[in-house]
């Protein structure tokens, strides 16, 4: 067994030959068995899904076009191909001409031999051969396992940006060249690979609903069926359609060299052909098969060949050696564990599950028995018995993540705490899409927010002009700069949107910076009454004393936080005074109280009865921690990110940790951030501050940071605070001494999911984020690069990297895969998993690794880290 420095011996791999029976199946038809390749074709879809049905493509700069929506015979791959609308005489004799809708299929690939998603959703075809200016765009196409979520209506950012067009354009029947006018309840959009959508109006006379409940069921069977299937399956079947570029439903020669480039293997041009004769004979297929190509399943061979025929030591493969001896009593090398070995052997005495019974490991062998691998893996057929790769594929899966999946499932009966008790998922300037001077504002931000699990969002409402009817209509935007503006009441919409769809929704808190005069603000009641309805929380005296609501009291509710009425105006506590927070921080901290110039900026602003009514948060100034403390528990304080750090650095830091244990508190990033970057969220989180506000348009470090704080408790948005922030007086943190070895990485995609481009050279860096007396700390280390491998790099496991937790019930740690450039600075992120210390575990990991936008779809749903992880002592003393 492994100690110490954890040593590896070099060790045979296990025989791999196929049988020529095996090697020579024929591929067309479906086995009898139903495989991954076939798993959708049981879902019954009408012949015209293959045909084409006539839709409009909403285009990025909000122009409707005619094309043809269609899906592959395999159900795999969903197509939008475009056609042109041609004028025919009317039969009625009069200058009036109807139009005809016509496929462009000249130079056009079969929609149902299309390849996989690009990162802009389009792939690369001339275009060339269409008319006009409105036929300038290609072909989309998107594989399945890209797609997050199919929502029906008009809640994107190209839809507003069709609407815009339409209001310009003035209402008619129909509109130039015969596109009709938006209809929402012929509507939908297909979001894939966590932000890209694909944006669709059914002609008139079409079922939106019809497609909407096809392709519900096929990302349900495809969500099924992906779980029984090995990683090397579910790669080659996502990648399938790229490379099999005949549609032959084999891969010859060529195709195989991109396939490999596809998957980040890397074999020189030249020596493909040599390559690919080798394998072909190894599987015993004459010249004419060969000739033919490799089907599916040789495929499926060929990956795992890859992966184990290599010069370098196999970690799995060491491990499996190391834990349960390399030989067999009969003095064979080792293919197979019993289930009591892998009892006590592993789960119990390297991974640290002592929870674990000899039933729990029999559904698991079970299950790993089910899953679909290349056929020259080392099959068992004993039930009580697992092979070596079936090992492997089970140190890969979800089942064995770092992430306590005790901590990751959703605990109903933790909701009934006062929302003091929680961190809340917040952002900042939620409806911006990227900095904070000169971006796009859009509706679209909000939705994407409350999918990534944010349950606090910003909105700054100033006045905007008047309606026809001589009505203010509120707007939402970066106040005194060049952002556009919207509309706040289609902001309002999209939450009800989201409530309808997710009514279960635990609260959530709109964050109103609100600058509008009072006609405007008895706008905002009204359209906050009628829109939301019965899902507003309207505050009564008696709720406004005592603890706060607890989440699941307020469940299926938004509830405002902005001002209520204190006599005829109230001294603020808003954003903007972010600037003058930065100028005077140290001064506040250090006296406690807020300096003369602090208090200028105190703006005396009147607010109406209306909108004072349905808010239950109120903001206001920070002068003491004693008058804080001694104020109602619906007063809240706002706080930039440096007033942060200097509350942090101070003395009385612990009399904040105090307030937040029956207050709210929320942080937001300092106004020099003009660039919408963000702050570690480390610092404001050990005060036992609510919301933490980022900035969620920019994926960086401290955003992946909070993916992975409010991964916990299921992602709804509520995190329970750790017992030692709801004490009283100072309480020392918990630390702790950790160990880290990165072993492995399997099915590593290229920057962005992009299905073309060199072999990425992938490299790790591990990061814990901390804090340690006031101030954060980061510790980070890397791995060495691997050369041309992203499908099964090995870096050096004997590299050990050791951390120093100070604050483990508030410390993430963070693995980041990188793709090596000729300069650090032009280095390319790949994906990332952060995890919270005190949901980690111990033992022989996997790391599930996400993509920019949180999200495992499509390229990034197979990703994943081989690490190896110790505690100086058990986390029951955290």
């Amino acid at each position: 067994m492994f100690s110490g420095s954890f040593p590896f011996r070099s060790a045979p791999s296990p025989s791999t030959q196929p049988t020529a029976a095996a090697a020579n199946r024929s591929p067309p038809s479906p086995p009898k068995k139903i495989t991954f390749k076939y798993a959708l074709e049981r879902i019954r879809v009408n012949d015209r899904f293959f045909a084409g049905i006539n839709v409009f493509k909403v285009t990025p700069n909000g122009k409707l076009e005619p094309a043809l929506f269609t899906l592959s015979r395999d159900r795999f791959i969903l197509s939008v191909l475009p056609r042109k609308l041609e004028r025919m005489s009317s039969n009625s004799g009069g200058g009036a001409s109807l139009l005809r809708p016509t496929i462009l299929r000249s130079r056009i690939k079969s929609a149902n031999s299309t390849g996989g998603d690009s990162l802009d959703g389009t792939s690369s075809i001339d275009t060339g051969v269409f008319s006009g200016a409105s036929m300038n765009f290609g072909m989309d196409t998107v594989n399945v396992g890209s797609i997050d979520r199919i929502q029906s209506g008009q809640n994107t950012l190209k839809f507003e940006l069709a609407r815009q067009r339409e209001r310009k354009q003035g209402l008619s029947p129909r509109n130039v060249g015969g596109i009709p006018l938006l209809d929402e309840s012929r509507c939908f959009s297909l979001i894939f690979r966590g932000a890209k959508t694909l944006d669709l109006m059914v002609d008139e006379g079409g079922d939106r609903e019809e497609i909407l409940y096809v392709l519900t069921a096929i990302v349900k069977e495809y969500g099924r069926a992906k779980l029984k299937v090995g990683n090397e399956v579910q790669l080659l079947r996502y990648v399938w359609n790229d490379v099999d570029r005949d549609n032959s439903n084999t891969i010859n020669e060529k195709e195989m060299g991109e396939l490999l480039n596809r998957i980040n293997f890397q074999i020189k041009e030249k020596n493909h052909s040599a390559v690919y004769q080798k394998f072909a004979k190894t599987l015993g297929l004459d010249k004419a098969t060969r000739k033919r190509g490799l089907t599916f399943e040789q495929c499926v061979t060929l990956l795992h060949k890859t992966k184990r025929d290599t010069w370098q030591v196999k970690p799995v493969t060491q491990l499996f050696y190391d834990m349960f001896g390399q030989f067999m009593n009969n003095n064979k090398v080792r293919k197979k564990v019993s289930a009591t070995s892998f009892l006590n052997r592993f789960l119990i005495t390297v991974q640290g599950e002592d929870d674990k019974t000899m039933d729990d490991v029999m559904k698991l062998f079970a299950s790993l028995h089910d899953l679909e691998l290349a056929h020259v893996a080392n099959h068992v057929t004993e039930k009580d018995y697992i092979s070596i790769d079936h090992f492997e594929a089970y140190l890969l899966s979800r089942s064995n993540d770092i992430f306590d999946p005790q901590r990751e499932k959703y605990r109903k009966e933790d909701m009934s705490r006062p929302l003091s008790e929680y961190w809340i998922n917040s952002s900042h300037n939620t409806y911006l899409t990227g900095d904070q001077l000169t971006s796009r504002s859009s509706v679209e931000m909000y939705t994407k927010a409350l999918y990534r699990g944010c349950r606090c969002v910003e909105l700054d409402i100033w006045d905007g002009g008047k309606d026809d009817f001589g009505n203010p209509i509120p707007i939402v935007y970066h106040g005194h700069t060049m952002t556009s503006k919207i509309l706040f009441e289609d902001i309002i919409k999209s939450f009800q949107v989201f409530l309808m769809l997710h009514p279960g929704t635990y609260p959530l808190i709109l964050s109103l910076e609100n600058h509008c005069s009072l006609p405007f603000q008895e706008v905002m009641a009204a359209q906050l009454k009628s829109i939301l309805g019965k899902n507003l929380y309207i505050p009564d005296e008696q709720s406004l004393l005592g603890e706060l609501p607890s989440p699941a009291q307020l469940r299926g509710m938004v509830v405002l936080k902005g001002r209520r009425p204190i006599g005829a105006t109230d001294d603020y506590d808003t954003d903007d005074d972010a600037a003058a927070d930065d100028m005077t921080d140290q001064q506040s901290v250090r006296t406690e109280r807020t300096s003369v110039s602090s208090r200028k900026l105190a703006t005396s602003v009147k607010i109406a009865p209306e909108l004072a009514k349905l808010t239950l948060f109120h903001g206001t100034k920070f002068r003491s921690w004693d008058e804080s403390i001694e104020t109602p528990t619906y007063h809240m304080h706002s706080f930039s990110e440096s007033r942060v750090k200097a509350f942090s650095k101070s003395p009385q830091s612990y009399r904040w940790v105090e307030y937040n244990q029956r207050h709210l508190s929320r942080a937001f990033p300092s106004g020099k951030r003009v660039d919408s970057s963000n702050y570690s969220p480390i610092l404001a989180w050990s005060t036992g501050c609510q919301m933490v506000a980022l900035n969620y348009q920019t994926p960086d470090e401290p955003l992946r940071i909070n993916d992975g704080r409010f991964r916990e408790n299921g992602e709804k948005g509520y995190v329970l605070k750790p017992s030692s922030l709801m004490m009283k007086g100072k309480v020392e943190p918990s630390a702790l001494l950790l160990e880290v070895k990165i072993l492995s990485g399997s099915c590593l995609p290229k920057p962005g999911g992009l299905s073309s481009g060199d072999c990425i050279d992938p490299y790790v860096i591990v990061s814990l984020f901390d804090c340690h007396e006031g101030r954060e700390t980061t510790t980070s280390q890397n791995t060495n690069v691997v050369m041309n491998n992203g499908f099964s790099p090995i870096w050096n496991f004997e590299d050990s990297y050791h951390f120093q937790v100070q604050n483990a019930a508030v410390a993430v740690m963070q693995f980041t895969v990188w793709d090596k450039n000729s300069s650090p600075k032009s280095d390319e992120f790949i994906a990332s998993a952060s995890v919270p210390i005190s949901c980690m575990r111990q033992g022989i990991r996997s790391v599930q690794l996400f993509d920019a936008n949180n999200t495992r779809s499509g390229a990034f749903d197979f990703a994943s880290l081989l690490v190896l992880v110790r505690f100086e002592y058990s986390q029951a003393e955290l």
